[in-house]
């Protein structure tokens, strides 16, 4: 299960990293256009993501020294950001254009998420 956990971290981690090269794709694009494979890359993170918080019990109970409990505050709120971008995104995803303010929005809640994940332990 440890190898599978690992797994699901690097699908994670790649799937975020997706999302936010697609979206600063989009820079200096005149007009903005939220593609559709940005919100198949935010899905991926969530499956994975809750994939991993499923996975971390029973490694838990395996050896907790080596796999402590998730702290629910932190997952919590990465769980609220990712639900806010896909639904930011699905609302805008067949839009002919991204205004300004909700490319900024999925900008600033994917780096939100991505800071929380480096820095909230």
């Amino acid at each position: 299960m440890s190898a599978l956990s690992s797994i699901l971290l690097i699908v994670h981690v790649l799937s975020i990293i997706a999302l936010m090269a697609l979206l600063l794709h989009q820079f200096k694009k005149n007009p903005r256009k939220l593609h559709p494979a940005a919100m198949h890359s935010a899905l991926t993170a969530l499956v994975a993501g809750l994939a991993m918080v499923g996975l971390r019990t029973p490694l838990h109970t395996e050896d907790a020294d080596k796999w402590p409990l998730l702290n629910n505050g932190w997952v919590g709120v990465k769980f609220l950001v990712l639900i806010a971008i896909i639904i930011i995104g699905f609302r805008n995803v067949k839009k002919p254009e991204l205004k300004n303010s909700t490319w900024l929005t999925l900008v600033g809640l994917t780096t939100f998420n991505i800071l929380i994940a480096l820095f909230w332990k």
